[in-house]
């Protein structure tokens, strides 16, 4: 049976801004990306219901920082990345926060 591959839709500076992470985490975010392409469970990610209804993080670190890539699976069955940023602190910043429920909400209209 041929499974097929979901698209991933990229919201606003997502990509650019998950081009520039460092080469081990977008190793990390790339590959649990891909297994959500083709319907396996990424390694590490969690609810965001500060975002909205569906809303996951994928989460990746390296010595210094934490990255998130923000996404929801569509009822299309695509995968919507809405965010992505660096975690400076234990708590997601308000600002990261109110970017990814904008575009859950621009999505959500489209």
């Amino acid at each position: 049976m041929h499974r097929q591959e979901k698209e991933i839709i990229w919201l606003g500076d997502s990509l650019e801004v998950l081009r520039g992470f460092p080469a081990s985490v977008r190793v990390a975010l790339g590959s649990d990306l891909r297994r959500l392409q083709i319907g396996e469970l990424p390694l590490d990610s969690k609810p965001m219901k500060t975002v909205g209804p569906g809303v996951r993080e994928l989460r990746a670190k390296d010595r210094d920082k934490q990255y998130r890539t923000v996404y929801l699976l569509a009822k299309s069955d695509d995968v919507v990345v809405l965010h992505s940023f660096v975690k400076k602190t234990r708590r997601t910043a308000k600002k990261d926060i109110d970017i990814a429920k904008e575009r859950f909400k621009y999505f959500k209209r489209t």
